[in-house]
């Protein structure tokens, strides 16, 4: 092999390395978005069931232990 198709190699190489390396920051980049939305929507419905359930819910100062104890 000569320098010449050495350097055609090389430089192939790190093409290719250039887009695999934009590839997977487009993907995780893609994955940080879905992770912010799956958060934004826990937290929504964490929210919403602290609702639901806080009505459903006794205070702990009306919490009566059961008549056996």
């Amino acid at each position: 092999m000569n320098i010449e198709q050495g350097m055609i190699e090389l430089q192939t190489k790190y093409a290719y390395q250039e887009d695999l390396l934009q590839t997977l920051n487009d993907v995780v980049t893609q994955q940080q978005q879905e992770l912010t939305s799956l958060k934004d929507d826990m937290n929504r419905m964490r929210e919403s069931l602290r609702g639901i359930m806080g009505s459903q819910l006794a205070r702990p100062e009306e919490d009566v232990p059961p008549p056996h104890y």
